[in-house]
């Protein structure tokens, strides 16, 4: 095990865990350099965390001993930066989503593996303890083959939020709920329950917020085995409630709300795992989260390029999340349901 250098790409609001993070596992990386084009947001960076910083994005990708980038900018930088980074020979984590559209987003990934390079996406729900356990109950067998599912994701952000300069544009962040709040628990479920083959969506911008893209989106996933599965996200339930994902299975069933894991099997026996840490990340505040999940994703990436290895999350995981949302608007526009290979 050897110890990393890292240098982040993009100080704006979802710095905050991965700083910390960095901080906690100080042993194992270095912060080499932070870089923002905005000299505010250098100042305030350098000040709350010490870390050094940078105004000069060729120097990051010049120096030889920055091992990986950490990029957290906009989602449409994300494929540029990206390449960037693969043809300087950077391993790369990557804030989700992978890019505004899925094309852009098989380009991604394309160039990291083309260079034989790393890629990590920071999806952190995979990292709640619950979710650990509940895919471990599930690899088991104890509680059998899943019948069905219910997914549920009741944000609340106000119209502030997406007054901020290409919020919930597609230009920008490339979609509205799904794209920006929903693919984590999305990508959570897909882990746990694989993909499904077919969707009937529905997709809205209520009268709750100004914005291009939706704010309430719904859908059917109907599985190969007959299993079906509910979808339902939005950002325009006040106040905020915590994401519910719940699998009924054949020998019972397991919900996961917030931080807490149930499962109660068909013969009478229950478990419980974690506590109730509220709805993190649910209300006006999306940042109002601990950063221990961001922390063992880092060090899960981390072993992954001391093993040689994919870490949890590679990019091709991730693209899964991105035909999922795909196929829910693409079947809230046309009416009819969409067929996926």
């Amino acid at each position: 095990m050897t110890r990393k250098r890292v240098a982040i790409i993009g100080l704006g609001m979802a710095v905050k865990p991965h700083a910390e993070s960095y901080l906690a596992l100080a042993d194992r990386v270095e912060v080499a350099c932070a870089y923002s084009p905005t000299a505010a947001r250098r100042e305030a960076f350098a000040g709350q965390y010490g870390f050094p910083v940078t105004d000069d994005i060729d120097a990051i990708l010049a120096d030889p001993t920055v091992d990986y980038v950490t990029i957290l900018t906009p989602p449409n930088t994300h494929l540029e930066l990206t390449q960037r980074c693969a043809a300087a020979g950077k391993h790369v984590l990557l804030e989700k989503p992978l890019e505004i559209s899925t094309e852009r987003a098989g380009a991604l990934v394309s160039a990291c593996r083309d260079a034989g390079l790393r890629l990590g996406i920071v999806l952190q729900h995979r990292f709640r303890p619950s979710a650990i356990r509940l895919r471990e109950i599930m690899e088991s067998g104890k509680l059998g083959a899943m019948i069905g599912a219910s997914v549920s994701v009741l944000n609340w952000r106000p119209q502030s939020y997406y007054d901020q300069p290409g919020r919930g544009d597609k230009d920008r962040d490339g979609g509205g709920v799904l794209m920006t709040q929903g693919i984590h628990t999305l990508d959570l479920f897909l882990s746990l329950a694989g993909m499904p083959a077919e969707i009937v969506g529905y997709a809205a911008t209520t009268p709750v917020h100004r914005m291009e893209t939706e704010d309430m989106a719904g859908a059917v996933m109907k599985y190969d085995s007959s299993a079906i599965a509910t979808l339902t996200a939005t950002t325009a339930a006040y106040p905020g409630f915590p994401e519910i994902i719940t699998l009924y299975c054949e020998n019972g069933t397991a919900s996961i709300e917030g931080a807490a894991l149930n499962v109660q099997y068909s013969d009478g026996t229950e478990e419980r795992f974690g506590g109730d840490d509220g709805a993190p990340g649910a209300g006006a505040d999306p940042m109002a989260f601990t950063s221990d999940w961001h922390r063992a994703l880092i060090e899960d990436f981390l072993d992954a390029l001391d093993e040689g290895r994919d870490p949890a999350i590679p990019g091709e995981a991730a693209l899964n999340a991105h035909r999922i949302i795909d196929a829910i608007l693409q079947s809230s526009q046309s009416g009819a349901p969409v067929r996926l290979s």
